[in-house]
């Protein structure tokens, strides 16, 4: 990804002369071979105003032109306000936020979409260095196409007391979930590993050599089409809900990545998978007392319930 380019035009000097162009822009440009080779490819040299090709050889006194573009670190946060993002709480040592969807954690290679650190860095959080520079301050994730409540550390107390409450599973995490039909029993506990997907490496699925999980589940509201579940989580995969629902023949309403019937999707006017991150609570890093903070359902998925609780 690029943004923006540099012009920068030199005069060959008689010590390269008969090198390789792309040997004389490394020289002289201060770029490795691979880039200045690349560069050529894209059409970005001109010897003499004439287009060349890498293995072409430059005279002493031709004007070389070059166009660089600069390169933007797919993992740099870059600081931008996001629309939506809502902040439920904060203090000295936490800001606990309500993330819409389509809005991902943190950058990650192949998604230029906003992020939430970014959101934080624009609108002037100081969050802790703790991490990796991409995902500093982040003790948990939510997957960009779900929404809810979820907690962010400004201190590096706050971050190694939120980090371990994480790892050991002291941190209640409550989720709703609109699934398809009527799980049975109404309400249990999946207990199935989960590892990458053999053959789709964006997707999860139960595999026997996979990670420990567990979810427990139990069902508000039953409909004709979909079930209402409140959902705890006691380890926290990646996809876990979405993974453990769809291995009960139960996806999601609107997760089509995970077997959800596109009809059902349509028809409540879905586009991304109903869940959502309702409640979290833990023990506050300064203070020790227990908090628990909650989001509302965002219209979407509200929308969406309505259609279900309607259907006849």
């Amino acid at each position: 990804m690029s943004v923006g380019a540099e012009q920068r035009s030199l005069f060959v000097p008689d010590g390269l002369a008969g090198e390789r162009v792309d040997a004389a822009i490394a020289r002289m440009f201060g770029l490795s071979r691979t880039r200045a080779a690349d560069l050529i490819a894209q059409g970005l040299v001109q010897l003499d105003g004439e287009t060349v090709g890498k293995s072409d050889r430059v005279l002493p006194g031709a004007t070389l032109e070059v166009t660089i573009p600069s390169l933007v670190d797919p993992l740099e946060v870059v600081p931008e306000i996001v629309e939506g993002i809502k902040i439920i709480h904060d203090d000295d040592s936490i800001v606990v936020i309500d993330k819409p969807v389509g809005v991902a954690v943190h950058p990650s290679p192949g998604w230029s979409g906003p992020t939430v650190v970014g959101h934080l860095a624009g609108a002037g959080f100081r969050i802790a260095t703790s991490g990796a520079s991409e995902r500093q301050g982040i003790v948990q994730r939510l997957d960009v196409g779900t929404s809810g409540v979820m907690v962010i550390c400004k201190s590096e107390h706050a971050y190694s007391v939120l980090k371990n409450a994480f790892r050991h599973r002291t941190v209640d995490k409550t989720y709703h979930a609109l699934v398809q039909g009527h799980p049975d029993p109404l309400e249990g506990t999946i207990d199935a590993p989960i590892g990458r997907h053999p053959k789709a490496d964006y997707k999860f699925a139960v595999m026997a050599d996979g990670r420990h999980s567990v979810t427990h589940y139990e069902t508000l509201e039953a409909h004709r089409f979909a079930s209402l579940l409140e959902v705890h989580l006691e380890t926290g995969r990646t996809h876990q809900i979405r993974v453990h629902m769809s291995a009960l023949k139960h996806p999601c309403v609107g997760d089509l990545t995970y077997g959800a019937d596109p009809k059902l999707a349509r028809r409540v006017g879905l586009e991304r998978q109903w869940l959502h991150a309702v409640r979290l609570g833990f023990e506050h890093p300064d203070s020790g007392e227990y908090v628990s903070y909650e989001s509302t359902y965002p219209d979407d998925l509200a929308s969406a319930l309505e259609v279900i609780r309607g259907a006849v």
